[in-house]
């Protein structure tokens, strides 16, 4: 069976945690920040888990993360 190719796009947004769970970046965090309070700004550094819905799609794009 051929090499399964990793999908480039998909592996610069989602990144696999120690315990397989993939992570990604909020949304809204990278301009017109000024409007948004302190306290959402920073909680939009931290990285998410991505839901249910979506996993079985991201382990088909990467498939060696």
């Amino acid at each position: 069976m051929p090499k399964l190719k990793t999908n480039k796009s998909a592996s610069k947004r989602f990144k696999r945690s120690k315990s397989g769970k993939f992570k990604r970046s909020m949304a809204f965090g990278n301009h017109l920040l000024t409007s948004k309070t302190s306290k959402r700004r920073r909680k939009l550094r931290k990285p998410a888990i991505v839901g249910d819905t979506d996993v079985q799609r991201l382990k088909r794009l990467l498939p060696y993360s």
